[in-house]
C-alpha cells in the first residue's frame, strides 16, 4: 500500500513540475518560488529527499537575479530527483546543478 501512495505522490508532483515548466516563462519570480516551495513540501511529506533539496534550491533562487536560468536548470534535473529513492542522491543532483550554473 505504501508503494501505491508513493507512486500517486510522484504522479501528482510530476504534474506540478510539468505545469511549472509550461507556465514558467509567464510567471513572476514570486509565483515560481511559491510553486517550487509547494513541490518541496510535497516531496518532504513523501520522503523524496533529492527532490525536496532541488525544489528548495529552486524556490530560493527564483527570487534572485538570473532566476530564469536557475529555474530552467532546476527543472531539467527534476525528473531524476523525482524517481530517486536514495537521500544521498540529493547532494549529487545539487552538485550537478551547481556545475551547470557556474
Amino acid at each position: 500500500m505504501a508503494r501505491d501512495e508513493l507512486t500517486r505522490a510522484r504522479t501528482m508532483i510530476g504534474a506540478r513540475i510539468a505545469e511549472l515548466e509550461a507556465r514558467m516563462p509567464r510567471l513572476a519570480p514570486r509565483a515560481i518560488s511559491e510553486r517550487m516551495d509547494a513541490i518541496r513540501s510535497l516531496a518532504a511529506a513523501h520522503g523524496l529527499a533529492a527532490l525536496e533539496g532541488l525544489a528548495d534550491y529552486g524556490a530560493h533562487h527564483a527570487l534572485m537575479p538570473g532566476h530564469r536560468r536557475a529555474t530552467r536548470e532546476c527543472l531539467s534535473h527534476m525528473g531524476e530527483a523525482l524517481v530517486s529513492d536514495r537521500a544521498s542522491d540529493r547532494e549529487s543532483i545539487l552538485a550537478a546543478l551547481a556545475l551547470r550554473l557556474h
